[in-house]
């Protein structure tokens, strides 16, 4: 069974993956293989199938088939199911799944599977947790093995009944109807925390407590109990010493059952109890929305998602919610259900737990504490779907001939090898530089004619919306970073940087932390920036407005804006000068390192309620799109009471002043047919209306440790860079959020000193607007970390940053993203292709096997006699014909029977008698008979195949030896087989007007004579010829040798190599090596025989080449 094979190949590389690949040195005797499986494999259907022939040939024999054509559409079925043979009885046992991987990889600690339905995976977890606690064992590779979704799998489900009607999983969800199948394999590899601490392993997640309980007595066997699972809950929990509290995330069973996920949720509740004051803290989730039912590899999944979830420090989602289930809507429940990936970040910095559970039929409940190991996000957790490409070369030309191996990539293994090849090769120095981003091999065509053909217009740069740059000569030098204030704020901002990227996450949970609780809720920053779903527009449209208060807003963009920056420093980017939009000065003063982390949210906070603070008239702003000199002149023509509070752009000015007055200009500029905005903001920023949270402000800064930036911060105050009295910095950004920003003049003032890249990090993309209406027509470049404002991928915008800074010549890292280095160092050397064997879930059919049941599928031609129809009538027997004589064989084939007639046709010619139909208390002993000899042939093979396992490999040799020895003097006595006495059918009649079913009448027909076991022809041989030289035997006997261990393993002659070993490098166990061998003496007569206790000797084919050549003797003369 595949399952086998994909086992072996999981297993490899759950241990490549722990760092105990081929090339590592450990101690393999106490490494167990613990597995869980359901019973048999997928296998044992089409062999248990094969077996039905006594059904088939005495239903057929009923219908009046003749006996040819029914022993000739058995054996037409048999063939169509796999053939039994030796490897039949271990290839279907699911503990072989275990067995295999401990065989193959020479493992000697314990090796079994463990069945428990659906909950198998984790009740192998459970076992090999007690291996490791109880000291037997060093090392555990566990998990879960199912492949099993034949037509059989399907008809137990829908029986139950389980399955979707809608095609659908949807676990948790109102619309759930049922769960749809999946296959899987997912291991582990577990060691005791200590141990890998000493070995230097990279850890995952720490497995705490496993809890199990049966649900006792229930209403039927297959129905889940609440009471079981809160038993083993509530025994994991102990075991652990935490409560439902400390656990945030859940990977519940979720099958998607309207019944199935009613009862776990009822018994998830009566544990956890209700929410803290109507805040949900732990997330629900099933990873079988996603992939389905995987039966008893389900656990593992489960656990596996859980513990990568842990890893990463994000929350994975469910998907397919478009409501919560009654058990979990309304205010009173402690569980959301996420359906996108959030950060995991847990109140007063709590350690990261996660549950898991598995259910099966017979009442079986698991359920796995894990935890994080180290509450420090450690790696980057790159996504695929946006691959930087980057070429370089002399001229345009040798840039389009490196391209041409772009489009001979066909699936995404092979992008991403040229991508991080590209990535690689790439030399920023060359005079032609292209950078580009591609999400999925679907884009490749259509990239290319758009590269090529600008390319072929010779310019020296061009840039393409689809992500695509490219330039020529040198564009590099000082580059200023500019960050947003208020209002560019939206929800999930930054939020794939933030849980895929280590300095972007880090920067959001030290500003989470360090502002704490934000409302009487006890809801942080986190819940505003990444809001829990609600599945309610209302709460949703709530929850959007508090992002917008200014005491959260601004906290929000410094911590996501500052991470994106960090982010870019990652990659090898440096900043030669800051400055910030109103409150994105603050930011700047942070990325230049004037203060902390934890120091810009706590300012960022302050700023904010301050600003939000005051009594009476605050005032607003409003935007007008037009020149400030004319804004300026409309205000003193109209005598306006405003004030200029920013100066955006040449063509936006912001201003500021008393509410009413506000609305006044709105009709003045309206009049004047200028475009006028009132800004959706809590006061008059910028202006002496705010003076009153200025002076406090400034008494807070007092406190703070603020030092001299180590790169300019250009001011929005002065326009110009920061001073470096640090009493100074405190007055100037004290007092900046009620006097002007001079954004315009700020972008002026860096511009003159030599900048001419800007990059815009933060939410959105609205001050690189700005800075490129302000640069208009001077040579330039801006860009945008989050340039799409969350409409792309995050990844995908920020590829095109670290492009555009490339195709400029700007010499960043850019190996490091997707992992690239790393990954290429591990992938295989470019050479010649390794043999491969496509293998899935479905058992391999070898192409000879796949023509005849595509030859079986068509219909084939029915030949109609030309004899005279004749009515069915019962008559006596007829005497049957005297067959030829024929070898003897053991169990003798009976003679057909006609069928009863469902009615009677007439005609006037004469009639040909029918066999007589024998009486139905013969036809039941006949079935019986029949019957009970297949299933004792099958008793005696199993019982057979099973003996020679225990008897051991050399019981096994001489037996079957033996009787390989005594098949070259019979097989020269077989004498050929008597023809068969082919049977006739007569036409059906048909009735005028009526078409009724065809029915067979059948002439008399000899009964067919025993037919000896099949044996192969003894080919015509010559006269006898001299006796070769062993040399000349050995070449002789070479291609005969490789032949049929090609036929016996199915390896490809060209890949079989005379040094393999067998065992280790082939898989040919003693058994396969005995059927070799027998095979060898049939198409070898004259070669020697080889004896049992030299059999396991002979471990590689030049061995055995070797023996045979060497122990030749001439050719007998033919029988």
């Amino acid at each position: 069974d595949t399952s086998q094979l994909l086992g072996l190949v999981v297993a490899q590389g759950a241990l490549n993956d722990a760092g105990y690949g081929p090339a590592r040195d450990f101690n393999r005797d106490n490494v167990s293989v613990i597995l869980g499986l359901t019973g048999t494999l997928e296998m044992v259907i089409p062999l248990g199938a094969r077996l039905g022939h006594p059904i088939w040939r005495h239903a057929m024999r009923h219908a009046g088939i003749p006996a040819d054509i029914t022993e000739e559409v058995i054996s037409s079925i048999g063939k169509a199911y796999v053939g039994w043979q030796e490897n039949s009885f271990p290839g279907l046992l699911g503990n072989v799944a275990a067995g295999r991987i401990a065989n193959r990889l020479n493992l000697g600690g314990t090796n079994c599977v463990v069945d428990a339905a659906c909950g198998s995976a984790l009740s192998a977890v459970n076992h090999a947790a007690l291996e490791l606690w109880t000291g037997k064992t060093d090392m555990v590779i566990t998990g879960g093995v199912d492949t099993f979704n034949d037509i059989f799998m399907y008809m137990c489900f829908c029986k139950t009944p389980a399955l979707s009607a809608t095609g659908q999983a949807r676990p948790f969800s109102i619309d759930n109807d049922g769960t749809i199948l999946g296959e899987g394999i997912g291991m582990v590899v577990l060691k005791r925390l200590s141990d890998a601490e000493r070995d230097g392993d990279r850890i995952y997640a720490c497995i705490n407590a496993v809890g199990s309980s049966s649900d006792g007595k229930g209403k039927a066997i297959y129905a889940p109990s609440a009471t079981g699972q809160t038993k083993a809950f509530r025994r994991a929990y102990d075991m652990a010493g935490i409560t439902p509290q400390d656990i945030t995330l859940i990977e519940a069973h979720g099958t998607g059952t309207g019944a199935g996920d009613e009862v776990e949720t009822t018994a998830l509740k009566e544990v956890y109890g209700g929410s803290e004051n109507g805040r949900p803290w732990c997330a629900l989730g099933s990873i079988k929305s996603q992939i389905g039912h995987t039966k008893a590899a389900a656990g593992s999944a489960g656990l596996i998602k859980a513990a990568f979830a842990l890893y990463h420090k994000v929350i994975p989602p469910t998907i397919k919610i478009t409501k919560p289930a009654p058990t979990l809507s309304g205010d009173d429940t402690p569980f959301y259900l996420p359906d996108r990936i959030r950060p995991w970040i847990t109140d007063d910095a709590k350690p990261r737990v996660a549950a898991i559970s598995a259910l099966g039929f017979g009442g079986s409940n698991f359920h796995v504490v894990v935890s994080e190991y180290g509450t420090d996000k450690r790696v980057d957790d790159w996504k695929r779907g946006a691959e930087l490409i980057t070429i370089s070369g002399k001229t345009s030309t040798e840039i389009e001939n490196r391209l041409v191996k772009l489009s001979d990539c066909k699936n995404a293994n092979q992008l991403r090898r040229f991508a991080a090849e590209s990535r690689r090769d790439f030399n920023a120095d060359d005079n032609c530089r292209l950078a580009f981003v591609i999400e999925s091999v679907g884009d490749i065509e259509k990239l290319l004619t758009d590269i090529t053909g600008n390319l072929a217009k010779k310019s020296d740069a061009f840039n393409l919306p689809s992500g695509v740059y490219y330039s020529t000569g040198k564009h590099t030098g000082p580059i200023g970073v500019i960050f947003p204030g208020q209002g560019a704020q939206y929800p999930d901002m930054g939020l794939d940087l933030v849980c895929g990227t280590q300095p972007a996450f880090s920067a959001f949970i030290e500003a989470n932390h360090a502002i704490g609780k934000l409302d009487a809720q006890g809801n942080r920053l986190v819940d505003y920036v990444f809001p829990r779903p609600t599945y309610d527009a209302e709460k949703d449209k709530f929850n959007d407005e508090k992002l917008r208060a200014t005491d959260i807003a601004q906290p929000a963009i410094g911590a996501i804006a500052l991470g994106q920056y960090r982010v870019l420093e990652g990659f090898g980017l440096h900043a030669d000068g800051f400055a910030g939009h109103s409150y994105g000065e603050l930011v700047s003063l942070c990325a230049a390192n004037a203060f902390d982390n934890a120091t810009l949210a706590r300012l960022s906070r302050k700023r904010g309620e301050l600003m939000a603070q005051g009594s009476g008239d605050r005032g607003g702003m409003i935007a007008v799109a037009a020149d400030r000199t004319f804004v300026k002149e409309v205000i003193a023509e109209e005598k306006l009471d405003l004030v200029v509070a920013n100066h955006n752009s040449p063509q936006q000015v912001v201003l500021s002043g008393k509410t009413s007055e506000i609305e006044r200009s709105r009709e003045v500029f309206k009049a004047r047919k200028l475009r006028a905005t009132v800004l959706n903001v809590a006061g008059a920023f910028h202006s002496k209306f705010v003076a009153d949270a200025a002076e406090p402000f400034h008494a807070f800064l007092a406190d703070q440790k603020i030092k001299k930036p180590s790169v300019p911060v250009y001011a929005n105050t002065t326009a110009a860079p920061y001073p470096a009295d640090t009493a100074e910095i405190k007055k100037l950004l004290g007092f900046q959020l009620a006097n002007q920003v001079r954004f315009v003049e700020i972008i002026e003032k860096m511009y003159a000193d030599g900048i001419r890249t800007f990059i815009e990090a933060g939410p959105g993309g609205k001050i690189s607007s700005l800075v490129k209406s302000i640069l208009e027509g001077r040579e330039s470049s801006i860009i945008a970390v989050d340039s799409s404002a969350g409409k792309r991928s995050g990844y995908n915008d920020l590829a095109r940053v670290l492009a555009q800074l490339s195709a400029l010549g700007y010499k960043l890292n850019i190996n490091l993203w997707q992992d690239g280095e790393n990954w290429l160092a591990n992938q295989p050397a470019a050479g010649k292709a390794k043999l491969t064997f496509p293998v899935c879930g479905a058992n391999y059919k070898s192409p000879a096997h796949l023509k005849y049941l595509e030859e079986l599928a068509r219909p084939a031609a029915v030949k109609l006699s030309t004899a005279t129809p004749v009515p069915v009538q019962p008559a006596a027997a007829a005497p049957a014909a005297v067959p030829a004589a024929r070898p003897a064989a053991a169990v003798s084939t009976p003679a057909p029977v006609a069928a009863q007639p469902k009615y009677q046709q007439t005609s006037a010619q004469p009639a040909v008698q029918p066999a007589a139909v024998a009486p139905a208390n013969a036809d039941a002993l006949r079935l019986s008979r029949e019957t009970l000899s297949a299933l004792q042939q099958l008793q005696q093979q199993t019982a057979d195949l099973h003996r020679r396992f225990l008897e051991g490999q050399e019981t096994a040799q001489k037996t079957i030896m033996t009787l390989i020895s005594g098949q070259r003097p019979a097989m020269s006595q077989v004498q050929a087989p008597a023809p068969v006495v082919q049977s006739q059918t007569a036409p059906v009649y048909q009735q005028p007007g009526l078409q009724p079913a065809p029915v067979v009448a059948a002439r008399p027909a000899a009964a067919p004579a025993p037919v000896a076991a099949p044996v192969a022809p003894a080919k015509p041989v010559a006269a006898p010829a001299p006796v070769p030289a062993p040399a000349a035997v050995s070449s002789r006997i070479q291609p005969v040798l490789l032949e049929v261990v090609s036929e016996k393993t199915g390896y490809p002659v060209e890949m079989l190599n005379l040094d393999m070993d067998m065992e280790a490098d082939l898989g040919i166990d003693s058994i396969k090596r005995v059927e070799i061998m027998s095979a060898m003496q049939e198409r070898l007569p004259e070669a020697p025989v080889v004896q049992p206790d030299q059999l396991g000797k002979l471990r590689t084919l030049t061995q055995i080449l070797e023996y045979l050549g060497s122990n030749s003797s001439a050719p007998a003369a033919a029988s």
